[in-house]
């Protein structure tokens, strides 16, 4: 049973990999500068939680939960007290351990979920 629902959660993984990042890369050159400064802080320099959570919902919960507690992958509920937010990027744009590296995910996006992760601790 076991074998079971990993070979059908892991052909979900490949699934979700498969099908995100397609669309957004149509208009990057055009508004790259604006959209980084609006999606990753507010103007008092916070990181937009709602953003965050939205890209972390499309591309990360289906392996670390929809609450940060783990699923297929570790927890990420207190991630910030063991990585930065440029360690995290790392990690996202080129895997570790069993992570692979997520390729659909734009640089901003990943900039964007790791800042939001760097606070958890």
């Amino acid at each position: 049973m076991k074998k079971l629902w990993l070979a059908m959660m892991l052909g979900l993984v490949l699934i979700l990999a498969a099908c995100g990042g397609g669309e957004e890369s149509t208009d990057e050159g055009t508004n790259e500068e604006t959209t980084e400064e609006q999606s990753d802080s507010g103007s008092d320099g916070t990181v937009d939680a709602s953003a965050a959570e939205g890209v972390y919902k499309s591309n990360c919960a289906s392996c670390h939960g929809g609450d940060l507690e783990g699923a297929m992958g570790p927890a990420l509920t207190q991630i910030g007290g063991k990585y930065s937010a440029d360690e995290i990027v790392n990690i996202i744009k080129n895997g570790k351990g069993q992570m692979p590296p997520q390729g659909g995910v734009t640089d901003e996006d990943a900039q964007l979920v790791a800042s939001w992760l760097a606070a958890k601790k």
